[in-house]
């Protein structure tokens, strides 16, 4: 008998964190400055690219300098901002080409709304305003709940983001704002322990991690779909009849 396959791909997973991380800090290789604030985003290709200030160490860098970005990925639940993840992306920063710029900008404006974006782009063959610099991934060191290692460059950008997760984010939104009593007794049928308190942490093609308990000691329950769900439709049809199970 085959078994389903109860989660996405190491690789996958990493660039599905990525894909909805925020950069947090960076710092520059070879020098003694402590690690910075950093705004910006993540593209398509799953690069960091910063939104670099005049005055920044970074903003009359030559050479392409060796960084290092931190990228948090967090869940909303009621009221409080929870990690999901950190991941700290090492490589060699480079200016977005001129006729990258505005794709770039795009890409990461939902997070990271600043006008300084639109100045970016009005300012491409400046050197006085702001810059927009991504960075030339080399490795990738994770962090995400107990699981920790590192990708090479050619494993994380091989990879792409679970192709559902734009529609996955807006029905975890939706369920643990509105359904989360339809989330506990659906678990309380399916699991002998009790469940006291339940969000949808992740969704997937793959399947549901259900983040049960308190904030402090929290546990993560997995449930697989039967097999690969190929679409938006059948991943809400999935949860649908999770949350009617009884």
């Amino acid at each position: 008998m085959q078994h389903p396959v109860t989660s996405p791909p190491l690789p996958e997973r990493i660039r599905t964190l990525a894909a909805v991380a925020v950069p947090t800090h960076v710092s520059l290789a070879g020098t003694a400055l402590p690690a910075g604030p950093a705004r910006g985003g993540v593209d398509g290709a799953g690069r960091p690219v910063l939104l670099v200030m005049p005055g920044d160490p970074l903003h009359g860098a030559q050479d392409e300098p060796v960084v290092t970005v931190d990228l948090a990925a967090s869940r909303s639940l009621g009221d409080r901002e929870l990690s999901r993840g950190l991941l700290k992306v090492q490589g060699w920063a480079q200016a977005v080409p001129a006729g990258e710029l505005r794709e770039a900008a795009v890409a990461i404006a939902e997070r990271c709304p600043d006008e300084a974006l639109f100045e970016a782009l009005e300012n491409a063959e400046g050197t006085d305003g702001p810059r927009l610099l991504r960075v030339d991934v080399g490795q990738v060191v994770y962090l995400t709940g107990s699981e920790s290692g590192v990708l090479d460059a050619d494993e994380y950008l091989d990879a792409a983001p679970d192709p559902l997760l734009a529609d996955a984010e807006r029905m975890i939104r939706h369920i643990n704002g509105a359904h989360r009593d339809r989330l506990v007794a659906a678990l309380r049928s399916l699991l002998p322990s009790p469940v006291a308190d339940a969000w949808l942490w992740e969704l997937d093609r793959f399947g549901v991690t259900v983040r049960s308990g308190g904030f402090d000691q929290p546990t993560l329950i997995r449930l697989p779909w039967p097999e690969p769900i190929a679409d938006a439709c059948s991943l809400e049809t999935a949860l649908h009849c999770l949350l009617c199970h009884r």
